[in-house]
C-alpha cells in the first residue's frame, strides 16, 4: 500500500509534466513542429535547463581584459591615450588572454623591439 501512495504522486507529475509538454507544442510554428518531430517527440525536452555561459576569460593574475585595460590605462597620465589608443589596449588584452596568435606575435615583437632599443642605448648608439 505504501508503495502506491508513493507511485501516485510521481504519476501525477508525469501527466502534469506531459500536459505542459504537449501545450508547449502546441504553441509552436508549424516549422518549429516539424523540426521536433524530425528528431523525435519522445526524445524532445522543452524543458531543459539553459547552458552555462562561456566562462569569462581571465589572465594568470585572475584579471579580465577590461579589468586589465583598466588598470593600464589608469596608470597612465589622463592626456597620454585617446579613444583609439583605449581600443588598442583592449584589443591587445583581449588577444592576449584569449591566446590569439596575432596578439602574441605583436606582443612578442614590442617585447622583443623595447629590448633590442635598450641594448642599442646601453651600447651608446643612437635613439
Amino acid at each position: 500500500m505504501n508503495d502506491e501512495k508513493r507511485e501516485a504522486p510521481r504519476i501525477a507529475e508525469k501527466e502534469d509534466e506531459q500536459a505542459r509538454k504537449k501545450a508547449v507544442f502546441e504553441g509552436m510554428s508549424e516549422r518549429r513542429k516539424k523540426q521536433v518531430l524530425a528528431r523525435g517527440y519522445d526524445k524532445w525536452d522543452p524543458f531543459l535547463a539553459p547552458k552555462d555561459p562561456i566562462d569569462i576569460r581571465r589572465d594568470p593574475t585572475r584579471r579580465t581584459s577590461k579589468q586589465l585595460m583598466r588598470e593600464f590605462l589608469q596608470s597612465l597620465p589622463h592626456d597620454k591615450y585617446t579613444n583609439s589608443y583605449g581600443r588598442g589596449v583592449l584589443e591587445m588584452a583581449m588577444g592576449i588572454i584569449n591566446e590569439e596568435e596575432r596578439f602574441l606575435g605583436m606582443y612578442d615583437f614590442a617585447c622583443w623591439y623595447r629590448d633590442l632599443l635598450e641594448r642599442e642605448k646601453a651600447k651608446g648608439g643612437s635613439s
